[in-house]
């Protein structure tokens, strides 16, 4: 394929990239339409009318309330979790030497490279072994284990990115870890961490196999969507919480972005 000169893409490679987004966001779409729907049953094409009342309804709904604070609430505890020991092994890795680092360094990230089911049934298994009952703990800690590694990758990357003459001249001049801390490295990695938290707080939101092994009888918004798919009631109730699950887990994903494609001008960085 030849290049245009003046820098514009070939126009069958435009037709490619559109068909491809279409792929990929039409069915997302076609789940908003149908929350819309006055068919509260079946999935017609086109929808017989439009209608708002299914907002209302999933509303006064009070399992998908219980449902979405749950998964808000171990989403947010898996984040913070995965924040300390994230960081703490980003900064391990990155700044010291010792045998055995780079094995480390793939152990960390070998759970969100693991299918989901085997890090399921390994969890299952241990709590199991241990005599855990699956409680709210239990899907916290099966989320960590993933959450741990977004938070790492942006850690780690921000961190080798990080000129160590800065560390050193912040000791030179008679600061302590936490004051070297506070004023040097946090200002440079901060938005690494805001980003990697965002990405971990919207992968627990919507995460469902991990869930269904260490649950138990709860139900986070993700599972209540499939259990309700399955004995299906008022669909359109499905499509509504379906669009707040877009939103929760896009907003964090487009803020990370942000906060991240700027993220080689680092102080210091390059000398």
């Amino acid at each position: 394929m030849r290049s245009d000169p003046n820098g514009k893409a070939p126009l069958g490679l435009k037709i490619a990239a559109a068909a491809g987004l279409l792929f990929l966001h039409l069915p997302i779409l076609l789940i908003f339409v149908y929350a819309f729907t006055t068919e509260d049953r079946s999935y017609q094409w086109p929808p017989p009318g439009l209608t708002l009342k299914w907002f209302a309804v999933t509303w006064n709904r009070p399992d998908v309330w219980e449902a979405l604070g749950l998964s808000v609430r171990v989403a947010a505890i898996s984040t913070v979790m995965a924040l300390i020991l994230g960081t703490l092994c980003a900064a391990a890795v990155s700044r010291t030497k010792f045998f055995g680092r780079e094995t480390i360094s793939l152990l960390v990230i070998l759970p969100i490279a693991l299918p989901g089911i085997i890090t399921g049934i390994a969890l299952r298994s241990a709590f199991n072994l241990a005599d855990v009952p699956f409680s709210f703990w239990t899907i916290v800690l099966g989320h960590a284990t993933f959450c741990v590694v977004v938070v790492y990758n942006n850690a780690i990357a921000r961190f080798r990115r990080t000129s160590g003459s800065l560390i050193e001249a912040s000791m030179d001049l008679g600061a302590d870890g936490f004051q070297t801390f506070r004023h040097v490295v946090l200002p440079n990695i901060g938005t690494a961490l805001l980003a990697g938290g965002m990405l971990a707080f919207a992968l627990s939101f919507d995460e469902v196999i991990v869930t269904t092994f260490t649950a138990g009888q709860q139900a986070t918004l993700p599972i209540w969507m499939l259990e309700e798919l399955v004995r299906p009631r008022q669909r359109p109730v499905t499509n509504v919480v379906a669009m707040v699950v877009v939103l929760v887990t896009f907003l964090p994903i487009l803020a990370a972005y942000y906060l991240t494609r700027d993220g080689d001008r680092i102080a210091g960085s390059g000398k």
